[in-house]
């Protein structure tokens, strides 16, 4: 089901559950990060499928992809149960300055909360280096900058994790204005890229009533395209 007229795209609906394809710059849903914003994925959601709907996940809103909803809160509090227990399989896709050194690598590095929940937490994070490029444009002293594509595999759900993963590494996601380096930020936008390069590619789980594994990929938007044309390299999905 194609977005129009403020709908987002579906990319897998049945009775009892959907998954749609948030678009970047879209909130999910109001919250104390909204800063007066009235537009919300949730509130489209609401209105697109006309009935109710209850997130069982949440994506920043600089990140666009894979999101999962339920239409009823038994279904709900499943999906948030096989969450819970790591049966849903996320990868994401992302453009971090720099080259990893492995081509596999993890990332265990307890976060905190966020804003106003100072306790930090186990966080993990799976990468994977799917392709690199060198952009003849000067850095840090050097001639060129070096970038790399991703998928990023997160085993738990910490605020922001990713984004702040790869600054743990100082290898910072592109397009990150709170996490990440604006130099490098400020190489893409001259390329006509501005927006940040997160994106939920994929989503993978048995669907809480018949077992039936779901598995679903989001494709990039135009502008995320743009970005990955920079790579030589095209990884399976």
């Amino acid at each position: 089901m194609p977005a129009d007229n403020g709908a987002l795209a579906v990319l897998h609906v049945d009775d009892v559950l959907a998954v749609v394809d948030k678009p970047a710059g879209l909130m999910v849903h109001d919250s104390a990060l909204a800063r007066g914003e009235t537009d919300f994925a949730a509130d489209r959601l609401r209105e697109q499928f006309g009935k109710p709907i209850f997130l069982v996940h949440r994506l920043d809103r600089a990140t666009s992809g894979c999101l999962l909803l339920a239409f009823d809160r038994e279904t709900a509090s499943a999906l948030g149960k096989t969450l819970m227990a790591g049966a849903v399989e996320k990868d994401y896709w992302a453009v971090c300055r720099g080259w990893p050194a492995d081509p596999l690598f993890t990332v265990d590095h307890d976060l905190d909360g966020g804003p106003g929940k100072p306790q930090k937490k186990p966080a993990i994070t799976d990468f994977e280096r799917l392709a690199s490029c060198e952009l003849a444009i000067p850095s840090s002293g050097f001639e060129t900058s070096r970038y790399a594509w991703l998928r990023a595999s997160p085993r738990t759900g910490r605020f922001r994790q990713i984004r702040r993963h790869l600054k743990h590494l100082s290898h910072h996601l592109i397009g990150d204005t709170s996490h990440g380096d604006g130099r490098h930020n400020r190489n893409f936008r001259m390329l006509g890229i501005h927006r940040m390069l997160l994106h939920a590619r994929r989503l993978a789980f048995p669907h809480p009533h018949s077992g039936v594994r779901i598995d679903v990929l989001a494709p990039p938007d135009a502008e995320f395209a743009k970005a990955l044309a920079l790579f030589s390299a095209s990884p399976a999905p």
